[in-house]
C-alpha cells in the first residue's frame, strides 16, 4: 500500500509478479474504482500479473505503446543493505527485469524475512536458460556454483517453463560479495538469457515488519 502511494494520475505502472506484488495490483484497482486515481495503465511482468490486473480492474498496456514506465512495483526473494536483489523464484525474472529497467522508479515490496546482509546462501540465483543450452550451462556452472539444477514444477511433469518458453536453472552460491560482477559472469555464459541478480536497480524498498513498514532507499 505504501508503494502504491507513489502512483499518480496518468502513470504507467510496472506490475510485478507473485503474491506480494499482487497486493499492490489489487490496491491500484481499488484506487481506480474509487476515483482516487485516474488514467493509470499497467505493464504486467507475467501472465499471472496480467490476470491479477484484469481481475482488479487495472487496464493493461505494453512496452511497445509505453516504452518508459513511471513506476514499477515488484517483490524480491532477497534484499541486501544496498538494495541489491535476488528475484526469480516465481520464474518471471526476465520480464521483471525488463520492466524494472524501463521504469523511472523501481520500488521493491517484501517482508522482513527477505532482508539479508549478503545475497546467496539458502536462496539460489535463478537463471532463465534456453532449453537447448541447458547441458552446456550446467557444465559451466560447475566451475563456480556450489550446485546447479534445472527447476522442476509441482503439479506438472518436467521442468518449469517460463512465459518466454525457456527453462529455469537454479544456481547456488554461498555468499555473493559482488552481485554485479557475478551477474556479468553468469550472463556471459552462452544460453543464459537473464539472471535473477538485480544489482543497483531498485531505488526504494518497503519492508513489512511485525510493527511497521520500514522504508529503505538506495544510496547512490
Amino acid at each position: 500500500l505504501k508503494a502504491v502511494e507513489h502512483v499518480r494520475d496518468g502513470y504507467v505502472v510496472g506490475l510485478g509478479s507473485g503474491s506480494t506484488a499482487a497486493y499492490a495490483i489489487k490496491e491500484l484497482g481499488r484506487r481506480l474504482r474509487t476515483g482516487e486515481l485516474t488514467d493509470v495503465l499497467g505493464v504486467p511482468t507475467s501472465h499471472q500479473a496480467a490476470m491479477t490486473a484484469v481481475e482488479a480492474g487495472v487496464p493493461l498496456t505494453t512496452l511497445y505503446e509505453h516504452p518508459e514506465v513511471d513506476v514499477a512495483i515488484d517483490g524480491a526473494d532477497q534484499i541486501d543493505p544496498k538494495l541489491n536483489l535476488i528475484k526469480g523464484l516465481g520464474a518471471a525474472l526476465t520480464r521483471e527485469k525488463v520492466v524494472a529497467e524501463s521504469a523511472k522508479l523501481f520500488i521493491v515490496v517484501a517482508d522482513e524475512r527477505k532482508l539479508v546482509e549478503t545475497l546467496g546462501g539458502e536462496c539460489p540465483v535463478p537463471l532463465e536458460v534456453l532449453p537447448f543450452a541447458v547441458p552446456r550451462v550446467l557444465r559451466e556452472l560447475q566451475k563456480t556454483a556450489l550446485k546447479a539444477e534445472v527447476r522442476h514444477g509441482t503439479g506438472k511433469v518436467g521442468p518449469i517453463v517460463t512465459d518466454n518458453g525457456n527453462f529455469i536453472v537454479d544456481a547456488h552460491f554461498e555468499r555473493i560479495e559482488e552481485p554485479k560482477e557475478l551477474h556479468k559472469q553468469l550472463k556471459a555464459i552462452t544460453g543464459v538469457l537473464e539472471t535473477g541478480i538485480f544489482p543497483g536497480i531498485a531505488k526504494i524498498a518497503y519492508v513489512g515488519t511485525k510493527k511497521a513498514v520500514k522504508r529503505m532507499k538506495r544510496k547512490i
